[in-house]
Formats: C-alpha cells, sequence, structure tokens
C-alpha cells in the first residue's frame, strides 16, 4: 500500500524545512508552518524502516478535531487543514520542553515504580499503587523536547526553572493550560467510553508573545486511552488493560528484543503486520472521535498535497 515516508516540497515563500520523528514543518516566510504528517512510525524514539497506511492522515485529523474541541480554553497555532495530513498555522517558537500529564501508573511512569522508584520529574508517587492504578491527582512530568536521534529526558519543574528553559511567568501558564487540556480531554474521552490515561502537550510562542498549542494532541502517538467498560474489573484481577495506544507497537518490539537501546536490531515489520498496525490506527480513530474514518485518496500523496497546500497559499 502506498505511504508517505518523506517529503521534498518547495512551496513558494519556503525558507527552511525541518523534519521530526513522523512530521515535516515548512516555513513559508517565517509567517506560516506548514506542518505534514507522515506515515512514519516512531517508537522508543526510533523511527521504524516503513510506514504505516494512512496514520499521518489519522494523526493529523485527531489533532485537529482536538484543537477546535478545546480552543475555547486554550488557544492553539492552527489556521486550516487544507489535505488530510496536512496542518497550516502560526509560526511559533517552540518551547524545548514536553508538557506530559499523567492520571494513571502506566507506560514509563509504571516501569520506573517498578524498578522503586517514587520520584519522576520532581513529583513524588504515592507507595502501594498497582500498574494502571489512578493517581490521586494528576501529575505532570515534564522531558526535554530532544533533537533529532535523541531521546527525550525526564526533568523537573525546578531544572527547568534553574536552568532557564523556561521562565517561571510562562511555565505557570504552561501548567495552566496542561491541566485545563487534560481535564478536557478526560471529559471527551469519557463521553466516547474512554480514560484518558496520559498525554503530552507541546507550546510555543507566537511573534507577538502569546502562549499558544502545537503540534499534536490527544492523539494515539501522544496520549494513552484505556476502555472504561471493565477497567475496574480488570484491576481488581490484575489484569492488564484493554488500551487505545501506540503501546502494542512499543511491547511487540519489546517482545522482539528491541527498546531503542544501542546494538539493538529494529526487527522485521511484515507487510501483514504493517497492515494489521494500520487497522488498529484506524480502530483508535474511530473510536477516540466517535465517527468512520473516511480513507483519503493515497494514488500519490504527494501530488495531493502539492495541489491542496498550493491552493490554500493562492487564497492566503
Amino acid at each position: 500500500m502506498n505511504t508517505i515516508t518523506s517529503t521534498n516540497f518547495n512551496f513558494p515563500g519556503q525558507k527552511s524545512v525541518y523534519r521530526g520523528k513522523v512530521r515535516e514543518v515548512y516555513n513559508i516566510n517565517d509567517d506560516l508552518l506548514i506542518m505534514v504528517a507522515t506515515d512514519r512510525l516512531s517508537a522508543f524514539d526510533v523511527v521504524m524502516p516503513k510506514g504505516i497506511p494512512y496514520k499521518g492522515q489519522i494523526l493529523n485529523q485527531i489533532a485537529t478535531k482536538f484543537m477546535r474541541a478545546t480552543e475555547d480554553i486554550v488557544p492553539n497555532w492552527l489556521i486550516d487543514t487544507p489535505d488530510p495530513n496536512v496542518a497550516i498555522g502560526l509560526l511559533c517558537v517552540p518551547f524545548k520542553v514536553e508538557m506530559v500529564i499523567r492520571g494513571y501508573l502506566s507506560g514509563h511512569a509504571a516501569r520506573e515504580y517498578a524498578s522503586g522508584k517514587r520520584i519522576l520529574c520532581g513529583v513524588e508517587m504515592p507507595d502501594g499503587l498497582s500498574e494502571n492504578d489512578k493517581f490521586p491527582t494528576p501529575i505532570i512530568t515534564p522531558t526535554t523536547k530532544a533533537d533529532n536521534g535523541e531521546h527525550d529526558m525526564d526533568i523537573s519543574r525546578e531544572d527547568i526553572l534553574a536552568k532557564g528553559i523556561v521562565t517561571e511567568e510562562d511555565y505557570k501558564i504552561l501548567e495552566k493550560y496542561t491541566r485545563a487540556l487534560f481535564q478536557r480531554g478526560t471529559e471527551i474521552a469519557a463521553s466516547r467510553g474512554l480514560i484518558l490515561v496520559d498525554t503530552k502537550y507541546e507550546f510555543g510562542k507566537t511573534k507577538e508573545g502569546e502562549i499558544v498549542l502545537i503540534d499534536e494532541i490527544h492523539t494515539p502517538d501522544s496520549s494513552r486511552y484505556f476502555y472504561a467498560d471493565g477497567y475496574q474489573k480488570r484491576q481488581n484481577e490484575g489484569e492488564p488493560q484493554k488500551q487505545l495506544s501506540k503501546e502494542f507497537v512499543r511491547q511487540w518490539l519489546i517482545s522482539k528484543g528491541f527498546q531503542g537501546k544501542e546494538g539493538q536490531q529494529i526487527p522485521e515489520m511484515t507487510t501483514e503486520y504493517i497492515e494489521s498496525v494500520s487497522e488498529r490506527y484506524i480502530e483508535l480513530y474511530e473510536n477516540i472521535i466517535g465517527e468512520k474514518f473516511a480513507k483519503g485518496d493515497i494514488s500519490d500523496i504527494n501530488k495531493r498535497i502539492e495541489r491542496n497546500v498550493l491552493r490554500f497559499l493562492d487564497t492566503w
């Protein structure tokens, strides 16, 4: 199946291109950013060698819908989505931290907890918890935003301020926005029979100095969801939670002996496995958004994107 794993556009007014793990961002006249969500799959901060059909479209459309559903409480960078894989918005200077918020002891936090740690990013985790238990109050556990090929690193609020990565005034706003977005996301998830377990948000500043939400929001790449139905029963019986997130890819990689560590080989992803991942992402979309996924035309994704973006720029 056709996928988009790299782009090489030359749009009018284009000044630079930033290529992240999944997204490629084109700077237009230091005014607009054109963000292309590719079909690349990243896990343990490593990009897998093959793309996942429709993954970029799914991430872009989920992020767009949640940006629109939260713009009344937190301003964001988004102007338009002229193509299924493209979001266009205001150029912002990103903060060098990702705001991770956790409502439950899962994923990285659970692995740290199991190793005996009770402090994560300067935040205390109470004793006596089991994996996937709910925290008394959601905790914010930031990470440094890594450059290409590097791992995101846990960091405390105190270190962020001490190192001058973010000013205290701005960090208070980031915390406020993070909690407001998580609360809204929790409410939307509950209306669809889901639990928003944890997620991360990225913020930037516009030219006018306004702090806004950027990048993705509440997608299966940046968030973890559980099915609410049967959650407590599974916890009581010590069973794994039924979840909607990219964790199923991480677990498959772990089972094949890969966790992104030096010297480890990425396992072979067969056509059948890739198709199963694509189907899983579509399932994630339909459950998170609550509507049927409409597949975009993938006969020539690059030409489709170029045509739609040029049409937008002509009218901007």
